[in-house]
């Protein structure tokens, strides 16, 4: 599966943690992020991750593109509530989430559940709904 990695600013610290607990179930996948995070990601882990733009350079629309191209099977946004300017970004990458039936973390409650249905075996649905081509 093709899982995508953003996270604000004041989250970030958070998204290496959450990959560096999940690198055994992660490292199975394939992983797309935005630059600083996917770096930071990258760094911390070893995992490879494919880079897009820093998110203020268009980084989440590529993942917003990607998305609506049925090339990204999960999303995990690590947002921060308290940055209202992000607000909107969040909300366009969940709009389309929900658009495409793709299943969307916010916090880390979520991607928790996610990442341990996802080593469970649960988005398999995702392949039958959104075959690849």
């Amino acid at each position: 599966m093709n899982i995508a990695l953003l996270s604000h600013d004041r989250k970030k610290e958070l998204m290496v943690q959450f990959c560096m607990a999940y690198c055994g179930i992660l490292s199975r996948h394939s992983l797309r992020a935005t630059d600083t995070t996917g770096r930071l990601v990258r760094e911390a882990t070893g995992l490879p991750v494919e880079l897009y733009l820093t998110a203020s350079m268009g980084g989440t629309q590529q993942i917003g593109v990607r998305i609506a191209y049925n090339e990204i099977d999960l999303v995990l946004f690590f947002c921060d509530p308290d940055f209202e300017q992000g607000a909107e970004t969040v909300n366009e990458i969940s709009r389309l989430c929900d658009r495409y039936s793709v299943p969307f973390a916010s916090n880390i409650a979520t991607a928790e559940v996610l990442i341990q249905g996802l080593m469970r075996g649960d988005l398999g649905w995702r392949d039958i709904v959104n075959p690849k081509k």
